[in-house]
């Protein structure tokens, strides 16, 4: 399998997907993904894109992402699954699928709900590059229980693609104790609630994807992109904090 799993689109103050384009573009390069490979797109998180609802913000989200596609990395052949009459088939002619940020539950509530966990899984099991951010890499995962989103809507199921066995949480924070003093912050950190995951979830590991980072999963080998360190969670150790290009695959296998 070939995954490109971003920790988010992008940067405070940056265009979108800038931050990103550096491994886009390797990925694209390593997939041989040209203008004439057909990129499938998911919409399925983008439940409020320019304020318009759900479904006419995939046609806002489609046309989000196609622009920089086409632009930046010369992806014309590029289609929304959620306009197409015949999904699966949409699916499985694909060269590159990309599932793109937003709310993790409505991704999967409409994953399920159009009967396409199993047609992703199948192809990119199968070969087809997959490339997700935010939502997008948390469905990667097996369930969706790491996420850091409302849920706005019930599943049919938390399962998700299960194509790594690890899950992740994007945007993940550290705890500033000196700013939470000065506001007064009671709540839990981020850490406290993937640990309190862990304490139900004792088999898997989990993934602190900060932001600005990715994860490249190449035929079983697994690589740490962008410029920050990633953080890895396992019930009953300590957090180990892993070197940006590094090979993580032993951290997370």
């Amino acid at each position: 399998m070939n995954l490109l799993l971003i920790s988010n689109s992008t940067n405070y103050g940056e265009p979108y997907l800038a931050w990103a384009m550096t491994q886009l573009e390797s990925f694209a390069e390593k997939n041989n993904l040209n203008e004439k490979s057909k990129i499938v797109f998911l919409p399925f998180a983008g439940v409020n894109i320019n304020e318009k609802p759900y479904p006419q913000s995939y046609d806002e989200y489609a046309e989000k992402v196609r622009k920089v596609f086409a632009e930046k990395l010369g992806l014309t052949d590029f289609v929304s699954v959620h306009a197409a009459a015949d999904k699966n088939k949409t699916i499985s002619e694909a060269d590159c699928i990309v599932g793109g940020g937003g709310n993790t539950f409505h991704f999967v509530a409409e994953m399920h709900k159009f009967g396409l966990m199993e047609a992703v899984r199948n192809a990119v099991k199968n070969g087809t590059p997959y490339i997700g951010w935010s939502a997008g890499s948390n469905i990667a995962c097996p369930t969706l229980c790491t996420t850091n989103d409302m849920p706005i809507i019930q599943p049919a199921s938390f399962e998700c693609l299960n194509l790594v066995p690890f899950q992740i949480n994007p945007h993940y924070i550290d705890p500033h104790p000196e700013i939470d003093k000065m506001i007064k912050h009671g709540g839990e950190t981020r850490q406290v609630r993937l640990n309190e995951y862990l304490a139900v979830n004792q088999h898997i590991k989990v993934a602190g994807l900060r932001e600005a980072t990715a994860l490249w999963v190449d035929n079983g080998k697994i690589t740490l992109r962008g410029g920050k360190k990633m953080i890895v969670f396992q019930y009953g150790k300590e957090p180990v904090d892993v070197e940006p290009n590094a090979d993580v695959t032993k951290y997370l296998m």
